[in-house]
């Protein structure tokens, strides 16, 4: 195909690092963010919710169909005409409410108007200044409505001098907003907000400034400072804030991405990435019972081979590190495509995609009928929002084999990410009847099956798949999380439970946490048993320290509680597990939206109060939406 296509709008790019679509647990979070705008960012006075697919509330873009709310283009549009309008419009409307207005003055002449300057003012009486700075503003607001800036500026100017009203400074600062001065807007937006710390138009005036300044951390402080202040009323103000989020996230991404060093992901991530593929045995001859001399190429394809079966952090390392020296040392014969296939599937994983796709070219050039390099690379080009180049390559990897059924279940899973679940659910389906023995693609076609609305078709596909696939942990943890999407949180522990006890009998040393992470979230949204929820989440990260999704469900749940310093490290520390840009820049979107809560409580103390009152009513079990 000759050009990419990149993944539609409000749709998020896969994570083919699981054997299903990303983990639902993401979406039980985000559901409840995205109804409860306001308190999202209320909790104890400085929440943020996290969820996987972006900042619930602030980074709406980067959420799937299911749970986004995008605003429609043209209401973005109307929003930014009349935001333009409002920041051209120097009338004091905040202030005029809290006042007793004296009849507006009569507009004079230039002739009648007061003449008065820095040598003058000290002459005139309390009153006489009153009256002369009402003149004066009036005069201004004519000159600002002609469009007569510089006039209107020293009308203002005149005005300050005879009483320094923060109206003034901000009806100066709108001159200055509307000749681009922005230094300028800043200077009279801060004189206002000294007098008046509450002022909203002033400080989103600054906002804006700042932001055209490139100053993003200074603009995303005064917006975020707005909305609380305005109860989150002004749509324009919030969208700031997400917009901003994602400058200030995208640039601190940029330089972690650079300096920082590729390493594998979590052993649960890749296990379960390697397990999204049909379990196969090793190649003709380099079975794990053949003798081969480990200094050889072939030797070390085995080494990786023999790794990989620990399922363990410390054995994907091993692995990776095998199928590096098997093709650095060479005279791998028939077995080059394969060490190519294996050394990008780990290249894939470390977060090196440019690499992965190179290696994985060089395999299927080398071997077309391994079709497991077409499919690799379909996710790759997914992964990087080339959904064209990811169809393409299915399309060859089924001229090379129809009757794969990999192909089939990783279609799906494209078909799925883009929200076609009609077609997800027939590859499903495609992949079952030439395989029915790979648990996933019962599971995936369960999950699409309640998304696509049918209740009792996907209940009756679990309730089969425990039958069949009784002594197979996996079923029972993505069967709880249907359960707990209906709220029925009993069943949903007893089924988290189970998958526990079978992963710790079958897999001890390589457990999946997810489990521990589902029922630690059923727990929270049930009874609001912050404790035992979080003890859970610390146990998931003992038995695996880089699972992000159990650091980033950890940061939510003591963002819940107002343990806001201990969840922005947390936060942090979801960005240094984080394999892609993409996922850094979400994680450091969350941090970012945390610190801004902090530095916004130092600077305002006096919102605590508010924000308390505003977080009311928080605790319910939130509901929770299947991906």
């Amino acid at each position: 195909m000759s050009s990419p296509s990149p993944i539609p709008a409000g749709k998020g790019v896969p994570d083919f690092a699981s054997s299903a679509p990303p983990s639902s647990v993401w979406d039980r979070i985000s559901t409840w963010a995205s109804e409860n705008k306001a308190v999202v960012y209320t909790i104890a006075g400085v929440a943020i919710v996290v969820t996987g697919a972006g900042v619930a509330y602030y980074l709406t873009d980067t959420k799937t169909t299911t749970v986004g709310r995008d605003a429609p283009k043209k209401s973005s549009k109307k929003e930014k005409r009349r935001k333009k309008e409002e920041e051209k419009k120097p009338a004091d409307v905040e202030k005029g409410a809290t006042e007793t207005k004296p009849k507006a003055p009569t507009v004079e002449s230039a002739d009648e108007l007061p003449d008065v300057d820095e040598t003058t003012v000290g002459s005139l009486s309390e009153q006489e200044r009153k009256e002369y700075a009402a003149k004066l503003k009036a005069a201004g607001n004519t000159a600002y409505g002609s469009k007569d800036y510089n006039k209107a500026i020293d009308l203002y100017g005149k005005a300050i001098l005879c009483k320094p009203d923060p109206i003034f400074y901000s009806n100066r600062a709108a001159c200055y907003n509307a000749l681009g001065q922005w230094e300028k807007v800043i200077e009279d937006t801060t004189a206002a907000i000294n007098l008046d710390n509450e002022y909203v138009k002033a400080l989103n005036r600054r906002a804006n400034a700042y932001e055209h300044l490139e100053k993003f951390s200074e603009a995303l402080l005064d917006f975020t400072a707005s909305c609380i202040i305005d109860g989150f009323r002004n749509e324009g103000s919030a969208q700031a804030v997400e917009r901003l989020l994602k400058k200030v996230a995208e640039a601190k991404g940029k330089e972690i991405l650079a300096s920082k060093d590729k390493r594998l992901p979590s052993p649960t991530f890749v296990t379960n990435y390697l397990q999204s593929f049909r379990a196969r045995p090793p190649p003709a001859g380099l079975e794990l019972s053949v003798e081969i001399p480990e200094d050889t190429g072939k030797g070390q394809l085995q080494l990786g081979l023999r790794a990989m079966d620990k399922k363990t952090g410390d054995g994907y390392e091993e692995a990776a590190a095998a199928f590096d020296k098997a093709l650095e040392l060479g005279g791998l014969g028939e077995y080059e495509a394969f060490a190519y296939n294996m050394r990008g599937t780990f290249r894939y994983l470390r977060g090196e995609n440019l690499e992965a796709l190179g290696d994985l070219t060089k395999s299927v050039d080398l071997q077309p009928a391994l079709t497991q390099s077409f499919i690799k690379r379909a996710s790759m080009h997914l992964e990087l929002g080339n959904k064209d180049a990811a169809a393409d390559d299915f399309e060859k990897a089924m001229e090379q084999n129809s009757d794969d059924p990999d192909i089939y279940y990783h279609r799906a899973q494209l078909h799925f990410i883009l929200g076609e679940f009609a077609e997800a659910a027939k590859d499903y389906q495609k992949s079952i009847d030439l395989d029915g023995k790979f648990i996933f693609s019962h599971i995936q076609l369960g999950v699409t099956q309640y998304k696509m609305g049918s209740i009792a078709s996907s209940m009756a596909t679990f309730r089969r798949c425990i039958k069949n696939f009784d002594k197979v942990p996996d079923v029972y943890n993505y069967y709880g999380e249907l359960l707990l999407d209906q709220q029925k949180y009993q069943e949903a522990i007893e089924k988290f439970d189970t998958a526990v006890e079978m992963e710790k009998q079958s897999k001890p040393l390589g457990m999946n946490v997810l489990p521990l992470i589902n029922k630690a979230l059923a727990l929270f949204q049930w009874k609001q048993d912050f404790a035992e929820a979080e003890k859970l989440c610390q146990k998931a990260l003992i038995i695996d320290p880089e699972c992000d999704i159990a650091v980033a469900t950890m940061a939510q749940l003591l963002l819940q509680q107002g343990k806001v310093t201990e969840a922005l490290t947390y936060f942090e520390r979801a960005a240094e597990l984080s394999r892609t840009e993409g996922e850094i820049v979400n994680a450091l979107s969350y941090a970012e939206a945390t610190r801004t809560q902090l530095e916004v409580q130092e600077k305002y103390p006096q919102l605590a109060n508010r924000l308390q009152g505003m977080s009311g009513g928080f605790g319910g079990g939130a509901p929770s939406a299947m991906r």
